[in-house]
C-alpha cells in the first residue's frame, strides 16, 4: 500500500534547535537518523515501501537528505540504488508552504494511482502498533477511514473536579482519564476526498464528516506511542534510542 506522510508543518515548537534554525521537525535527529526515517522504516518493516512525502516548510532539507542516497531522480521520484533503503520508492511533492493537512492530501491524490485504500500519517510520531492488524480491521469494517487512537500520555496536566462553589473534590492526571486522542496512523479509502474541501483539514473536515455518517473507525492502541511535537519530546526519543530502549524500532526485533 502507498504511504502518504505529512512533512510540511512549520514545527514552531521545534524551531531553532538545528543549525540555521530552519530544520523541519521531520528532520530532527533521533539517534543517527532523522525522525522521518524512523517513521518510514516502520512502514517498510511491514512491506509498505511506496512513499509520498507531502513537503512544505523546510522541504529542501528533506530533498537533500534523500538525494544523498540516490543515483537517479526521475519525474520527481527518487530511485534508491545500492543502499539500505534501495527498495523504497519515494515521491517528493511540494504541497504548499502553509497548506492544511487535508489540502496536502488533496494535492497528492493523483499520485495514489486510484488505489482504493492507502496509508497516511504524520511525520513526527512513532509507535509499536500492529500495522497489519490495523489494516485488516479497517478492511473488514468497510468504513471510509480509520485512525489509531491512544490514551493521553502527558502527566503534566490534571483534570480538576469541583463543586459549584469552587471546592476541589478530586485531581486526576490526564493520562489516567478514560480518554482517547488521535494518534495518527490512518488507513483511508478514496472516499475521504469526498469530504475534504479545498483548503480543508484531514481530521476537522474529512474525518469529522465521516464520523457523522458512521463511516470512521477507531483502532485502540494501548502500547507504545510517542509524538515529537516539542524539543523535549524529541530529546526523550533520542535519549531512549541511545539507551537501547527502542520499542518503535520493530525492524530490530
Amino acid at each position: 500500500m502507498k504511504v502518504v506522510l505529512f512533512c510540511g508543518g512549520r514545527g514552531t515548537r521545534m524551531r531553532h534547535e538545528g543549525v540555521g534554525g530552519d530544520i523541519p521537525k521531520p528532520m530532527q535527529l533521533v539517534g543517527p537518523r532523522p525522525l522521518l526515517w524512523h517513521v518510514m522504516r516502520y512502514y517498510a518493516h511491514f512491506g509498505h515501501k511506496d512513499f509520498i512525502l507531502c513537503l512544505g516548510y523546510g522541504a529542501q532539507h528533506i530533498k537533500d537528505f534523500f538525494l544523498t542516497y540516490q543515483f537517479a531522480l526521475r519525474d520527481g521520484t527518487v530511485e534508491m540504488l545500492e543502499t539500505d533503503i534501495s527498495d523504497w520508492r519515494i515521491s517528493l511533492v511540494d504541497t504548499g508552504l502553509d497548506s492544511p493537512i487535508g489540502e496536502r492530501l488533496r494535492r497528492v491524490r493523483e499520485r495514489l494511482d486510484g488505489d482504493e485504500m492507502f496509508l497516511a500519517n504524520y511525520a513526527d510520531v512513532v509507535a509499536d502498533a500492529p500495522l497489519p492488524k490495523i489494516i485488516d480491521s479497517f478492511a473488514a469494517s468497510g468504513a471510509g477511514a480509520s485512525m489509531m487512537v491512544v490514551p493521553p500520555t502527558s502527566n503534566t496536566f490534571h483534570v480538576i473536579e469541583m463543586g459549584e462553589e469552587g471546592l476541589v473534590g478530586g485531581i486526576t492526571p490526564v493520562s489516567e482519564m478514560p480518554l482517547w486522542i488521535n494518534g495518527g496512523f490512518f488507513v483511508l479509502r478514496q472516499e475521504i476526498f469526498d469530504h475534504i474541501p479545498e483548503g480543508g483539514d484531514l481530521v476537522a473536515d474529512g474525518c469529522m464528516e465521516l464520523a457523522k455518517r458512521g463511516r470512521l473507525l477507531a483502532y485502540r492502541h494501548r502500547g507504545y506511542w510517542r509524538p515529537s511535537d516539542t524539543v523535549n519530546q524529541r530529546l526523550e526519543l533520542d535519549g531512549s534510542w541511545s539507551r537501547g530502549e527502542r520499542p518503535w524500532a520493530l525492524w530490530e526485533a
